[in-house]
């Protein structure tokens, strides 16, 4: 007798079970659980917002992983679900790693649904489990995406309860097991989100004030400074709800930023060994530093800011290391020796902000160049007119995004005296 199970595996009755990356014994003998092999490589998609591709690049290299592919919002590599664990807890720029399933050209949601019914899915979700589906969908066939994720939920449970007698539910929660559908003119790929929440929420921001920054972008923009972390000053003007700083905080004591995630799409995979996950863990925090040289201060005008800005640093666990002040920014102090500082003031993009920023620009270009010698200064806009009213020669202009809005980090070399 054979019995074939998942992906071409077969099994008869010499095979000796106790190695099976593929089975999990139950308390029946003659039962046994399929699984995932979270050991077996695949081409894992790892999405970014738009211009931290290269630093995601950059950031998955020097986790071990040659990219294989590059685009404007990701690369994609080839890894193991392990390999997953250990990307979603070290990347600081990625938003998603997506493991890929299958991929094969498809025509029509009657193909998909066709295709989809035939995988292995009791190996990926329990019959008692939760699953939800998002997609990227950009196909003749499809003007909805919301059909595209209902097909692709009624030929999971379609499989599922055929191979169970039983069925997951499913919704729009995504912390539990998470399918990803990629479709194009030209193929569809079917991924397992294994990050399921997005990489940014970092879970220590609870508090936050008018329009907050992403923690993937406050963490772009740090690593786009010339700043050494651990060596330098990082001083934070105009700080918000203190993202910047905090996620300058994280890198300079090389703490992981996820270690406060408690939950994330892997761990909800039939297959999932909670060991790894610990092991990762683990090695993360003998890693991480307890102290670092140079000073963080971070200041804002606003109180509640300021509060929010605390209780954020607080949460992360960092709130020792940094200087939080109510003043106005050119009031921030700024220590001897070498380091940053960073602004990120607003734009004035929105049409119910009648504020005429010209004069703050302005003032943060005299600013440095009075009060910061010997630094480096930064300024984040999305505004190129009220960029030039800074007043200051730019060394270099690097391309973030703020959302969908464009805009650029500019640098700027603040001598001692003249030239």
């Amino acid at each position: 007798m054979h019995l074939c199970i998942g992906s071409g595996f077969l099994l008869d009755e010499t095979t000796d079970f106790s190695n099976s990356d593929f089975y999990k014994p139950t308390n029946d003998f003659n039962s046994f659980i399929l699984m995932a092999d979270f050991n077996k490589k695949s081409t894992v998609s790892i999405t970014c917002p738009l211009g931290l591709a290269p630093l995601l690049e950059k950031e998955v290299r020097v986790l071990g992983f040659e990219p294989k592919t590059k685009r404007k919002t990701g690369v994609e590599i080839e890894a193991t679900l392990n390999d997953c664990i250990l990307l979603n807890f070290w990347l600081r720029t990625a938003h998603r790693v997506h493991y890929m399933i299958d991929e094969k050209p498809i025509k029509s949601p009657d193909q998909l649904r066709n295709w989809l019914k035939k995988m292995p899915w009791e190996e990926w979700i329990s019959e008692n489990g939760y699953f939800s589906v998002t997609s990227r969908v950009d196909h003749p066939t499809i003007d909805n995406d919301q059909f595209a994720n209902l097909v692709v939920k009624d030929a999971v449970v379609d499989r599922i309860r055929f191979k169970k007698s039983d069925r997951p539910d499913s919704g729009s929660n995504l912390n539990d097991t998470v399918l990803f559908l990629f479709w194009n003119r030209r193929n569809a790929r079917i991924f397992i989100d294994t990050s399921g929440e997005s990489l940014s929420r970092r879970n220590y921001r609870s508090s936050s004030v008018a329009a907050p920054m992403q923690e993937t972008l406050a963490s772009a923009i740090v690593q786009s400074t010339r700043w050494k972390p651990g060596q330098e000053h990082f001083i934070n003007p105009m700080t918000g709800s203190g993202t910047i700083a905090i996620e300058a905080v994280m890198i300079a004591l090389n703490r992981a930023p996820a270690s406060l995630r408690n939950n994330f799409g892997f761990m909800h995979v039939i297959g999932y060994d909670e060991s790894y996950y610990q092991q990762v863990r683990d090695e993360a925090k003998k890693k991480a530093t307890k102290d670092v040289h140079g000073k963080f201060i971070a200041t804002d005008n606003n109180p509640q800011a300021i509060i929010a800005a605390k209780k954020n640093a607080k949460t992360a666990g960092v709130d020792h290391l940094i200087d939080f002040q109510t003043c106005e920014y050119d009031q921030t102090p700024i220590p001897d020796g070498d380091g940053v500082v960073v602004f990120n003031p607003p734009y004035g993009m929105r049409l119910e902000d009648n504020t005429d920023l010209r004069p703050l620009y302005k003032g943060i270009g005299d600013f440095m160049k009075k009060d910061c010698p010997g630094k480096t200064g930064y300024v984040f806009t999305a505004n190129m007119a009220l960029a030039k009213k800074v007043g200051l020669r730019a060394k270099s202009r690097t391309t973030l995004f703020n959302s969908t809005l464009e805009c650029k980090l500019f640098e700027y070399e603040l001598y001692k005296g003249s030239k």
